[in-house]
């Protein structure tokens, strides 16, 4: 059983917005989201994941991302103190084993790119969730996510910058799609702020 003191931080925002600095630097234990993404494996014809106009698999696509296992994750850590989430490579698309992640002393914080996708199903089952919308101004963002994806070597270059110009452009969908679930918007300095108040 979920105890009603453990309170769940969970930051969504676009990509490179700073969710995962964020988290890591405040959360006890940051658990990562984003590793529950589908594994490129899974794309079949039978069963093919979405896709982008310019033909490759949509990993900014709900569809690309296993909504239950990340909540089932979320649960298992809070009822438990520990949970095993994947250990997933974004170059490669897939799965290389998983890691324990443990409860510690101080605020759980779980960011993901998919955050909104998690609030109401992990509030059906009871848990306490504080939603935050990483606000920052998209053309910053995009610039910070180029330079990081590519200094990862995440995807191909081609592939980046087609994805970094989609992103750019739907930005606003995607801010008024978390508000609309129920995050509350806050500039990073504000979540600074007050991930520093709780840690």
């Amino acid at each position: 059983m979920i105890s009603p003191s453990s309170t769940l931080i969970l930051l969504g925002g676009a990509s490179g917005a700073g969710k995962s600095y964020l988290a890591a630097k405040y959360g006890r234990p940051h658990l990562v989201l984003d590793n529950f993404y589908r594994e490129a494996s899974e794309h079949t014809e039978a069963s093919p994941l979405p896709q982008t106009a310019y033909g490759e698999i949509d990993w900014d696509h709900p569809g690309t991302w296993n909504t239950q296992a990340a909540v089932d994750g979320v649960v298992e850590l809070l009822e438990t103190g520990q949970t095993q989430v994947p250990a997933y490579s974004l170059s490669t698309s897939s799965y290389d084993g998983h890691a324990l992640v443990e409860m510690d002393r101080g605020p759980v914080i779980a960011e993901g790119i998919f955050g909104s996708e998690v609030l109401a199903p992990l509030r059906r089952q009871g848990v306490a969730v504080q939603a935050i919308y990483v606000d920052t101004p998209p053309l910053a963002t995009a610039l910070r996510r180029l330079a990081r994806d590519v200094a990862e070597r995440r995807k191909p270059i081609g592939f980046l910058l087609k994805r970094g110009w989609a992103l750019y452009r739907a930005e606003g969908a995607l801010r008024a799609r978390y508000l609309n679930a129920g995050f509350v918007p806050l500039g990073k300095p504000a979540v600074k702020k007050l991930l520093a108040s709780l840690a």
